[in-house]
Parts: C-alpha cells; sequence; structure tokens
C-alpha cells in the first residue's frame, strides 16, 4: 500500500498543504491573541479594531513567504505530472 502512486500522491500533496499554511495561520494567531489581551486590558470592545493588523500582518506574511510558496508548489507540480507521464507508460 505504501508504494501506491495514489496515496503517496495525497500524502505528499497533504504535508505541501500543511508545509504552506503554517505561516499564515501562526500569523494570525500571533496577531489575534496580541490584539485579544490589548482589547482586554483597555477594555476597548471594537470587533473592527482587530481586522487591519490581521490584514495587515496577512499581506506581510504572504508577500514574504509568496515566493517560497510558489518554488514548493511549482516542484511538487512538476513532479506528479512526471509521475503521470511514468504511470502512462508514453510509448510513442
Amino acid at each position: 500500500m505504501a508504494d501506491d502512486p495514489t496515496t503517496l500522491a495525497l500524502r505528499e500533496a497533504l504535508w505541501l498543504a500543511l508545509h504552506l499554511a503554517w505561516p499564515p495561520l501562526l500569523a494570525m494567531l500571533a496577531i489575534g491573541l496580541v490584539i485579544s489581551v490589548l482589547q482586554a486590558v483597555t477594555q476597548i470592545q471594537e470587533a473592527t479594531l482587530a481586522f487591519l493588523p490581521k490584514v495587515v500582518v496577512m499581506a506581510a506574511v504572504l508577500l514574504l513567504t509568496g515566493p517560497a510558496m510558489t518554488v514548493a508548489m511549482q516542484g511538487y507540480a512538476a513532479q506528479l505530472f512526471t509521475r503521470i507521464v511514468a504511470l502512462g507508460g508514453a510509448t510513442r
């Protein structure tokens, strides 16, 4: 079962998704925690107060990690297409 190409491709896709998702998720967790503590300390319970910092942090994280994410996705896609051609047995 470990040699099944579909299982291997699915496992690699899930690991890639996890690898690509942790920087934005970690940043949102951190900024959400900071904003929540700030709101609790100052007793300002404005819902829109947390929105702008989250947007700015998400944009910064995506700008910083975007090129690496693109390279990782291109590498996975190229590897997947190579495996598909190899499995198809291009006999022409």
